[in-house]
């Protein structure tokens, strides 16, 4: 018998931990931008995982690269070689510049990696005071205590303080102040080049700047947090190269795998000439069928055109969006690239959140007041028009019923 909606949120509310705020729907099937959910309702799908499914739901070769792979061997362990990590590998210092990967399982193992490497490349030389890490305000590095430590909202951190010391936040909008906050003690500055969760907000050409001319002045190095910016997702490989930033470290995830959970962090050369065998590692990291996901998904994005795909598809969805913003004195800004966009609001996103979602669209809220949109990378502009259509029809009858 077929477990409805009601069945399924009975049972998790007895044997599931509580930390997450479920919204009221439960999904079952997908095909490329689309859900179907217990009741054989459509949705398009316009938040993709939070940037996860890179090449929608059900892709025909993705899903035949991991049944095959599943059939023939899923993991062996990091203590033998097998043929995708490499390949992998290789393709991602195509795209990046960065020689050298390190596989692990999500974007905040990713980042946590990052930042272990960023404080064994100042051991290794003797320096054992640089430890410290300047991050800004409105980033979001993910959940670990690593991780968290670098990520500025206090509702994440209060709970689990005290974290790593010598972290020091600084607002984006203040390149002057970055500048002066990377002393001789900083191991690392990390930043997103456009802040996900913090409201889909890039950094400015004067931020990046200052980045690079702390990094210049003292030698710290530069930790680019692409888990959510990169791998197309915003028209061009990486974000980091839109700005001229020039990174040591970069974390990757999300996008990786196409839905399999995977992360990386790629390493520069001379930092990787500065970690030894030992300094980190995971039982899960690099498994055969995570990074033959990769493997195919990266194809897809050097080989198969995906990449101007998202560009196009990107400008179509800009486009549109500053259209809808005329049209709606609710919406005060819309921000971000490529498929990566945040429709800023003058108060609290949910009530769009919620009646996009009964309309048909599923989106999210970030940042409180805004909705954030990252559709597939595969998403065709039909489906932009549709989604567009009820987002329009969402703010006529949510700007009717509240102030918005």
């Amino acid at each position: 018998m077929k477990a409805t909606f009601d069945d399924i949120k009975a049972r998790e509310s007895r044997h599931v931990l509580q930390t997450y705020r479920r919204q009221p729907v439960a999904f079952v099937r997908g095909s490329g931008a689309r859900l179907y959910d217990t009741e054989g309702r459509e949705y398009l799908d316009f938040i993709s995982g939070i940037g996860v499914t890179s090449l929608g739901h059900a892709h025909p070769g993705l899903t035949a690269a991991i049944a095959d792979q599943a059939a023939t061997l899923l993991h062996t362990s990091n203590l033998y070689y097998h043929p995708f990590q490499a390949e992998a590998a290789a393709r991602l210092t195509q795209l990046s510049g960065l020689s050298r990967t390190f596989f692990c399982n999500s974007g905040t193992e990713a980042v946590e990696a990052c930042l272990k490497f960023a404080r064994r490349y100042w051991y290794t030389q003797g320096a054992t005071e640089r430890t410290e890490f300047v991050a800004l305000t409105g980033s979001f590095a993910g959940r670990t205590l690593g991780s968290l430590s670098v990520t500025h909202d206090e509702h994440y951190r209060a709970p689990f303080a005290p974290l790593l010391p010598g972290v020091t936040f600084v607002d984006p909008g203040s390149p002057a102040a970055l500048v002066a906050a990377v002393t001789e003690r900083t191991a690392a500055i990390i930043a997103e080049p456009i802040q996900g969760e913090g409201g889909i907000r890039p950094l400015t050409p004067e931020c990046a700047a200052a980045i690079n001319d702390a990094c210049a002045r003292t030698g710290a190095l530069y930790i680019a947090d692409e888990v959510q910016t990169g791998l197309g997702r915003t028209g061009i490989p990486f974000y980091f190269q839109a700005l001229d930033l020039r990174p040591d470290l970069i974390s990757v995830g999300k996008a990786l795998g196409g839905g399999v959970p995977i992360g990386a962090a790629l390493v520069s050369e001379r930092v990787s000439q500065m970690i030894s065998a030992g300094d980190h590692g995971s039982t899960y990291g690099g498994n055969l069928l995570g990074t033959r996901a990769a493997a195919f998904f990266l194809a897809q994005l050097m080989e198969h055109g995906l990449i101007e795909h998202v560009k196009a598809m990107g400008l179509h969805l800009e486009r549109r969006l500053r259209t809808l913003a005329l049209k709606y004195p609710a919406i005060t800004e819309v921000r971000g690239a490529g498929l990566m966009r945040g429709i800023q609001l003058g108060s609290d996103a949910m009530p769009i959140v919620d009646a996009a979602r009964e309309g048909g669209l599923l989106v999210n809220r970030t940042d409180e007041k805004v909705v954030r949109l990252l559709p597939p990378l595969t998403i065709e502009a039909t489906e932009i028009d549709g989604a567009l259509e009820i987002l329009d029809a969402v703010f006529a009858k949510v700007s009717q019923e509240v102030q918005v």
